[in-house]
């Protein structure tokens, strides 16, 4: 069966709730070739929102295509499209190649051989090939579960935050696998809740928030979203009322408000100043600052930002 889609992965006013729960809310977009970014604070779909799109879930209303056909039980679909979960589940006595081995297995290879070199090969694993996956690093489990899911040369990629743990060195080489893969002609889709984790590399950015799509766009709009939001920084001292009396004649700063737990939080659009100023004004008052962290690590805060615009 095939329908006409606009783009290689086309998702028409989606929806998926779990009784009263509703995990995505009536989106769409469409996935071309190259590298696209679903990006999200935690909760936000973006797993739910792969699972439909992989197939591995049902729609509760709307519709998915990938290379022009519905995903839902079509396994000669399957055998162009390669997924990555976001957790694993891998024997750590296996080694890389029998993982990808046996990944190659239940795509139905034959001969295994040719297609397990190549998949090695693609994410610059031959050297550890033959180690056991419980001595590998974070991003060697990673490039190797990225050979198992693209054993099979599929066209298209679903990978479900492939970056997760990673640490910068390991992200650079995942990047640069994921760039070689593109620039074949593949498409491929990664979600993530770090900007900084995507925007490099992703030519387009698709945000969800709450199950809906909030906003999407090359990372430079993204960014300018996020440079004119202000944020918030929780700071914990020993006399929070003075304290705050003191931050209140900052030029730089927005607003400032206690949480419930009594600790103060900051809200400015110069979060670098203010990291720097507050902790010499505190040393200046006689005040022990305990502590002080940006709230706003994740997109949460951007999403809610631009949901409001």
């Amino acid at each position: 069966m095939t329908t006409q889609s606009n783009g290689v992965i086309d998702v028409a006013d989606v929806s998926k709730w779990y009784g009263s729960v509703v995990a995505v809310n009536e989106v769409s977009f469409q996935v071309n070739p190259g590298i696209t970014a679903l990006l999200g604070p935690n909760g936000a779909g973006k797993t739910t929102m792969l699972h439909l799109i992989a197939g591995l879930a049902k729609c509760s209303d709307g519709q998915i295509t990938t290379l022009g056909e519905p995903v839902r039980n079509n396994p000669s679909l399957y055998q162009r499209v390669g997924f990555m979960p976001e957790h694993e589940s891998v024997y750590g006595f296996y080694t890389g190649r029998q993982l990808v081995e046996f990944s190659a297995k239940l795509y139905g290879l034959s001969p295994l051989g040719e297609a397990v070199d190549r998949a090695i090969q693609i994410v610059g694993m031959e050297d550890a090939q033959n180690r056991t996956m419980d001595g590998y690093s974070r991003g060697m489990r990673q490039r190797m579960r990225l050979a198992a899911a693209i054993v099979h040369d599929p066209q298209v990629m679903i990978l479900d935050e492939p970056l997760n743990g990673t640490d910068p060195r390991q992200r650079i080489e995942f990047q640069e696998v994921m760039e070689r893969l593109a620039s074949q002609g593949r498409t491929i889709l990664i979600s993530s809740h770090i900007l900084e984790e995507v925007e490099t590399m992703a030519g387009r950015i698709l945000l969800m928030v709450s199950g809906k799509l909030a906003a999407s766009g090359d990372f430079r709009a993204i960014r300018a979203k996020l440079d004119e939001q202000a944020y918030q920084v929780r700071i914990v001292v020993d006399e929070p009322r003075r304290m705050a009396s003191a931050i209140v004649s900052l030029d730089d700063v927005d607003s400032v408000s206690f949480d419930d737990d009594g600790s103060i939080v900051v809200l400015s659009r110069k979060v670098a100043t203010i990291q720097t100023t507050l902790p010499r004004m505190a040393q200046e008052n006689g005040i022990r600052l305990t502590r002080m962290e940006p709230i706003d690590e994740s997109l949460e805060s951007l999403f809610e930002y631009i949901v409001e615009r």
